[in-house]
């Protein structure tokens, strides 16, 4: 066994890969992942399937025979992400059944035109659901203002839902609420609970990025030594800090009296997911933001470096609840040093889904480029 196979069998923490490929599938390398490396389920997003599909040409015959049937570039697109998904769901299914529906699940993305819109969102969440039409299917819906009732309302008609682009703690409680009420009302109207699952993706190494930036710049403008001092020492510890207030909040609600009667009723919690957890900041180890994050009922998605990293030289040992204390202490630090943690988690939800955005418009721009050359074989 190796340390990834130790985050699950000592520390109960579920090692998901970001990413996904045809390549992947069709050689067997997920199918390996799964089997020697522990890897409890996957992530995927458009810059994800960008890079595939625009790499060798395993799409190649599946494009050319939609490109047959008068498909667009979305619908060509949809086609294949659905057909992958499906196909690692299949692969991902022992596991499903083993776990009793808490792993090995897959997550489809909500294009980001619904980012912004609940009733436009339900809709998607609930055609992705029927189209991969797998139990072990998470539908990505990001956990907005106005994607928490989009949530809510897709885990009330039984759709997993990985919730995505989390920054704060506020806007973790909101969705974490959502999850709860959604089984009570499942559970009060007679319907089974004990296979709907959600995760809450609470992206970290994003946070330091800013908020190093904001560090930088107080300590660039600051004239009181103190301040630069604390400033300084505050760079690489606030994504950190941040998560580990989020795990509190998780403890808070998802061992409290009103989840008891659910619990016994065998509904599940809904697991903190750390994403973005592959390290931007040469100088940070590369394996900070899953190292300091380990512990019971989380899980973490990592990319292949990541978990490369991780098996080559990371440390396993339950951190996400230890420092405790320093992590609130920092967070309160940070503002005294003048820098503001929810306009900054404020700021990221808003550029996470201008990003998300962006790279669905450069991965359709990547399969209309695709469609054009194979077209021309197509037409010859």
């Amino acid at each position: 066994m190796t340390r990834l196979h130790d985050l699950w069998d000592q520390q109960r923490q579920s090692l998901w890969l970001d990413d996904i490929s045809r390549d992947m599938l069709n050689t067997g390398a997920l199918k390996r992942q799964i089997q020697e490396d522990g890897i409890r389920g996957v992530t995927s997003n458009p810059s994800i399937f960008e890079k595939a599909i625009a790499a060798g040409d395993a799409y190649n015959d599946q494009i050319a025979d939609l490109i047959r049937a008068g498909k667009s570039s979305g619908e060509i697109f949809e086609a294949v992400e659905v057909d992958d998904i499906r196909n690692a769901c299949d692969l991902f299914a022992d596991l499903y059944r083993e776990s009793d529906g808490s792993d090995g699940y897959v997550s489809i993305e909500v294009a980001p035109e619904f980012a912004r819109d609940t009733e436009g969102t339900i809709g998607e969440a609930r055609r992705l659901w029927s189209s991969v039409d797998r139990p072990n299917l998470m539908v990505k819906i990001p956990g907005t203002a106005e994607g928490i009732p989009a949530i809510k309302q897709a885990l009330v008609e039984g759709i997993s839902v990985n919730v995505t682009l989390l920054f704060s703690v506020e806007r973790y409680e909101q969705v974490a609420l959502a999850h709860l009420e959604a089984l009570e009302a499942r559970h009060a109207g007679g319907e089974s609970i004990r296979t709907l699952a959600s995760v809450a993706s609470f992206f970290v190494s994003r946070v330091d990025t800013l908020v190093d930036k904001l560090l930088d710049e107080r300590i660039s403008d600051a004239t009181d030594p103190e301040i630069v001092t604390l400033a300084t020492s505050l760079k690489g510890k606030i994504a950190v800090a941040n998560a580990k207030m989020a795990y509190q909040k998780f403890l808070e609600i998802f061992e409290s009296d009103r989840f008891e009667p659910l619990r016994a009723a065998r509904g599940n919690v809904q697991r903190p997911l750390w994403a973005s957890t592959g390290t931007k900041n040469p100088a940070y180890s590369d394996v900070l933001y899953v190292e300091s994050l380990i512990g019971p009922n989380t899980v973490n998605t990592m990319p292949g470096k990541t978990i490369e990293a991780f098996a080559d030289h990371g440390v396993v040992a339950r951190t996400v609840d230890t420092g405790v204390e320093e992590a609130r202490q920092a967070i309160a630090d940070l503002e005294r040093v003048g820098v503001d943690l929810q306009a900054a988690t404020a700021q990221l939800e808003e550029e996470g889904i201008a990003t998300f955005a962006k790279s669905f418009d450069s991965l359709i721009s990547g399969v209309e480029g695709k469609r054009a050359d194979i077209a021309e074989t197509v037409a010859s």
